[in-house]
């Protein structure tokens, strides 16, 4: 295979992988737009077209992963249809690992980009903003925008070169305790935003009490399972009525 032939359809599968869910369905959530992602990789590794049918598959099964994964996700597996294709791993290694590496790659995602450093990044933005200094909230997601996108990249283009060795080096990295404690940080932002964003002639108890009483909402949230809408809309009912309370 011409290495400029590769690099071609390797460069479309990772632009492709930005589509994945443009396909969600109920049945096979991601998987069309995985296997949308795969074809140009597989018609590089596959001249042959039933064997490039055989590949596509093993896609068009259940797929469901954090998006910011996948990159990575695709990379990996042409890694490991290029050595199938070579005869150096069977075709069922692809089975075994996308039954067990997805959904784990899912969780550490729910966790790690949509629990913490999303929240991360606009608790900072609401932080900056709120302390007068909009350019550098818009020169701040600026970065995180531009990294997100080097993140893909390189993680495809080292999925794609290592393939399981990297997985392996990944689950060293202990993502999920990085994602415990960045929450605890966005606690402390979220504390930052509250006395940056205080009226400035309010007390200082009564800004403790209302830290306090978002922290608590907080626990209840967390160890009750009700929803927090409904607990915030409690919070500010109750905010509401006990300033007519103390009136009356």
């Amino acid at each position: 295979m011409q290495v400029s032939v590769l690099g071609r359809a390797l460069a479309r599968s990772f632009l492709r992988s930005y589509l994945v869910a443009a396909a969600f369905n109920t049945r096979g959530m991601q998987n069309v737009g995985l296997v949308y992602a795969m074809e140009p990789g597989l018609q590089a590794i596959y001249p042959d077209a039933q064997a490039r049918r055989e590949a596509r598959q093993r896609y068009v099964a259940h797929y469901n992963s954090h998006p910011f994964w996948t990159p990575l996700l695709v990379g990996v597996f042409l890694s490991l249809e290029d050595k199938i294709a070579k005869g150096l791993f069977p075709p069922q290694v692809l089975t075994t690992v996308k039954d067990t590496t997805v959904y784990t790659l899912s969780a550490i995602g729910d966790s790690l980009f949509a629990g913490s450093l999303l929240v991360f990044w606009s608790l900072s933005t609401a932080c900056m903003v709120a302390a007068g200094l909009p350019w550098l909230a818009l020169a701040w997601g600026l970065l995180w925008f531009f990294g997100l996108h080097l993140f893909k990249l390189a993680t495809f283009l080292v999925g794609f070169k290592e393939g399981l060795k990297f997985l392996t080096r990944l689950k060293r990295w202990r993502l999920i305790d990085w994602a415990l404690r960045l929450k605890y940080g966005n606690a402390v932002l979220l504390a930052l935003f509250l006395h940056l964003s205080w009226p400035q002639d309010m007390l200082a108890g009564t800004w403790f009490m209302g830290v306090t009483v978002v922290g608590a909402a907080a626990m209840v949230v967390y160890y009750s399972g009700i929803s927090r809408e409904v607990i915030a809309l409690l919070v500010l009912t109750a905010a509401a009525a006990v300033p007519l309370l103390l009136d009356g």
